[in-house]
């Protein structure tokens, strides 16, 4: 039975979240609020919550730009094959690492825990992607996050301490090979790690922009976020080029930020109501072994 200061702190406690939740959500709300406000409305700043007036033509004039749609696919397909070899990878070397009659199990884990802690520097990466022949080209931002070392180890953990060695032994029994148990036996019950890999990974993908500003000098290769960059701290015209009056454009390119933040973030939002049922599971699970 809760008593009166249980309560009092629940009471504490959701009071606190909830501001916390507004705190987050408003941001939010008013970008997609000057996004479709009046041109006007925005130019002056008079929105502060909900929207004032009603324009969707800085989408329109979005949607129309050929530009965005080319970073807005490189973006897709950097998260798409990023996130597919960031699986595969991730957890082909957690696994083995898992079990304990693996002979080289403490030597990569030694490995794997030196890079947490040191890195070679930008100029080395530079130098090593230009001499692998990478540079200024797609695999240049897929190949070097093909594994984080966090996630790594979190697979590591999960693997161990939810994988019962009954279960590969009797696989084993059955005449299945490590590969196979791995991916008819292992994989199937994993989708708790997995789904946190993939989260993990097509976040890191869709935002990032500082390894294509290095790695791909060329504009037809770069991702929505680059782009978005340019629009939001370059200033770049190239959305509203086709209007002829100054203050038009003016006002519209303050708009037409707000747009392109709001179609840049979209689909990685409506990303998290199918993984969330997995991830939590995934994510205690794999952090925390008893």
């Amino acid at each position: 039975m809760k008593t009166k200061n249980d309560r009092i702190v629940e009471g504490v406690i959701a009071c606190l979240l909830f501001v916390i939740g507004l705190s987050t959500i408003y941001p939010f709300l008013y970008v997609f609020s000057m996004s479709i406000s009046s041109p006007e409305e925005v130019v002056a700043m008079r929105i502060w919550l909900w929207p004032r007036g009603f324009s969707l033509e800085s989408y329109g004039l979005l949607f129309e730009n050929a530009n965005m749609w080319r970073g807005y696919y490189n973006t897709i397909w950097y998260t798409l094959v990023g996130t597919a070899i960031n699986i595969f990878v991730t957890v082909t070397f957690a696994y083995p690492l898992s079990r304990r009659d693996f002979f080289a199990r403490g030597y990569f884990m030694v490995l794997l825990a030196v890079t947490m802690f040191f890195s070679g520097g930008l100029i080395p990466d530079f130098l090593l992607i230009q001499k692998l022949g990478l540079y200024d080209t797609r695999w240049a931002i897929v190949l070097p996050a093909a594994m984080s070392a966090w996630t790594a180890i979190m697979t590591r953990v999960y693997f161990q301490s939810s994988i019962p060695d009954g279960l590969t032994e009797a696989a084993k029994i059955d005449g299945c090979s490590d590969i196979g148990i791995l991916y008819r036996v292992v994989m199937p019950i994993s989708l708790p790690i997995v789904s946190v890999i993939a989260l993990y990974s097509a976040v890191g993908f869709w935002n990032s922009y500082f390894s294509a500003l290095i790695y791909l000098p060329n504009a037809k290769l770069q991702p929505l976020q680059v782009y978005l960059m340019k629009v939001l701290i370059q200033n770049s015209p190239d959305l509203n080029t086709q209007f002829d009056d100054a203050m038009t454009r003016d006002m519209f390119a303050t708009q037409l930020k707000y747009s392109i933040i709001i179609v840049s973030i979209v689909p990685i939002i409506c990303s998290y109501p199918f993984l969330q049922k997995y991830f939590v599971k995934g994510a205690v699970v794999g952090a925390i072994k008893e």
